[in-house]
């Protein structure tokens, strides 16, 4: 090989290794670039997700009324559970739940024809003894005059006189038989107590009936004065005094929340269980249009009066802590602080705060459990919905 070719394939080579060289370092001026745009972007995300963003809400003023929700089951004002007065079967029935109804009318009929022969043989009983009280009685009389002739001694006398007196008690006793016997003969037919609505019919025709209220099952019917209706609920001992006979009482329904009916407290038990620590309270809630339904789960709203302006705040607020309740206030620049607060009334959805917070301080609804004090947060505007 000649020097001059020697020469030329060192030059190439010289050439192959220095572009190899620079596609390496281009390789990795791209990689580097790559992972720098990448930790940013990293970083930015980041940043993006550890803001917390946050609602936040204002204590407002209680002023002179705080709604108390506490929860209640509706009953009729009068409820009766009706029952058989005699044995027998159930001829027919004329009334099914649901129907109106009023008092004295008949509700069902029950043939007892053990009570219609003993009502027969009692009456037979009673022709027997005024037949004999009548011979008691002429042979009395008789007695008597002959005791005026001498004819007779007084001792005679006096024993047809008690055997007069006897015949009369006897007559007594068979006429109140026949009177008891018709009276159970008249249970027979089965009226309604009062006027109001049939909720329950827990027999048909042909069952056997036994009379009195030996349990649920020998119950006939149910009956109801749905109008108004009566509510009772049991308000906590603290503020049990603040409950005044008279105040107007909003009733709601879980499942329709936009539907709301006004009642009045009608009476309280005027004396704290010491059980539950709470004052049983009867609300009236007028139903003329039949809408509400006895045995129906409410809502009542009780007014609670307070002596003065009270700062109220939603419980969805409070954060417990080992030291004790605290509620979380962002200041101007976001950052969080948790502020321990000191309670007062519990209403149910909201709770009075007696100290610890400020008209103005912006607290956070629905904090999470790590929220600490410096966390910085980012508020949403709550939508107008």
């Amino acid at each position: 090989m000649s020097d001059a070719t020697a020469s030329t394939l060192l030059k190439r080579a010289k050439l192959a290794a220095g572009a190899l060289v620079a596609l390496l370092l281009l390789g990795g001026l791209i990689v580097v670039v790559n992972r720098s745009m990448q930790a940013r972007a990293l970083a930015d995300a980041t940043a993006i997700h550890a803001v917390q963003y946050v609602t936040t809400t204002q204590p407002t003023s209680g002023g002179d009324g705080i709604a108390v929700t506490l929860p209640g089951t509706l009953q009729g004002v009068i409820e009766s559970t009706v029952y058989a007065r005699s044995s027998g079967y159930v001829a027919r029935w004329t009334k099914d739940i649901g129907a109106s109804v009023r008092k004295g009318e008949l509700l069902a009929e029950i043939t007892a024809p053990e009570i219609d022969q003993q009502l027969l043989q009692a009456q037979a009983a009673w022709a027997q003894s005024a037949s004999s009280e009548a011979l008691a009685k002429s042979s009395a009389e008789r007695w008597q005059s002959l005791r005026q002739k001498d004819a007779v001694t007084q001792q005679e006398v006096d024993e047809r006189l008690s055997a007069y007196k006897q015949a009369q008690a006897d007559l007594a006793a068979a006429a109140a038989n026949v009177s008891r016997l018709r009276t159970m003969q008249g249970f027979n037919r089965v009226t309604a107590p009062f006027d109001g609505v049939l909720t329950r019919r827990n027999i048909d025709v042909g069952d056997l009936v036994n009379a009195g209220n030996g349990g649920a099952g020998q119950a006939l019917f149910s009956v109801a004065q749905v109008d108004p209706l009566r509510l009772y609920v049991y308000v906590p001992q603290v503020y049990a005094n603040q409950v005044k006979i008279g105040d107007t009482v909003t009733v709601r329904f879980a499942e329709r929340a936009d539907e709301r009916y006004e009642g009045s407290i009608a009476r309280t038990a005027r004396a704290i269980d010491p059980v539950t620590r709470t004052l049983q309270v009867e609300i009236r809630v007028p139903n003329p249009r039949g809408e509400l339904f006895s045995g129906a789960y409410v809502q009542a709203e009780l007014p609670i009066k307070s002596a003065g302006a009270a700062t109220v705040v939603p419980t969805n607020v409070l954060l417990f802590r080992p030291d004790g309740p605290r509620v979380a206030v962002v200041d101007q620049n976001g950052r969080v602080r948790l502020a321990l607060v000191k309670l007062g009334t519990d209403y149910g959805t909201s709770v009075e705060v007696l100290a610890g917070l400020d008209a103005a301080d912006r607290i956070i609804v629905n904090p999470a459990d790590s929220l600490a004090d410096g966390d910085v947060v980012a508020l949403v505007r709550p939508s107008a919905g």
